[in-house]
């Protein structure tokens, strides 16, 4: 199987190697759910800190459950609601150190406390977000969002 060396030090680091192995995973696969499911496996094994790691696909004019790890999740959010939804609507990351501060924050997970939701466009057309949450506020920075930020950008194109 694969066995990849993922650094443990600084983040730059960690999402270097990241990126290395999300493209040895889905590099040959044109499946898009085998696709997001080895991501969210990776990033949940990878990324300290996570309670929940997935995606959301667009389907119609909402965001439906895709692949993740992590407990029961919810299954549909409508566009500009909570996190997922405010970042699938404005089509821009959202970092966010305290949920529940967020207007409108949806507690699909009660012990979920800060959140990063980065969306996945392909060309100029939307498919869907990543989601990452954690059980620890302010877990995300800007070092994250520009990790996933370059995640998303390479897995886009092979889900999309």
């Amino acid at each position: 199987m694969y066995q990849f060396d993922i650094a443990t030090g600084a983040k730059g680091d960690l999402y270097r190697d990241l990126l290395g192995a999300l493209d040895a995973l889905t590099g040959d696969e044109s499946d898009a759910i085998a696709n997001m499911a080895n991501a969210s496996a990776l990033l949940m094994q990878y990324l300290p800190d996570l309670n929940w790691a997935g995606f959301y696909r667009l389907v119609g004019d909402e965001l439906v459950l895709g692949p993740f790890q992590g407990k029961a999740a919810c299954i549909r959010i409508a566009m500009g609601r909570g996190v997922c939804g405010t970042a699938a609507a404005s089509c821009e990351s959202q970092l966010v150190a305290d949920v529940h501060a967020f207007p409108g924050h949806i507690a699909c997970d009660a012990d979920s406390r800060s959140e990063l939701v980065v969306p996945i466009v392909v060309g100029d057309r939307l498919i869907g977000v990543l989601d990452l949450d954690s059980p620890l506020p302010g877990r995300f920075d800007e070092a994250d969002r520009a990790g996933c930020e370059a995640l998303v950008g390479l897995l886009g194109p092979r889900i999309g």
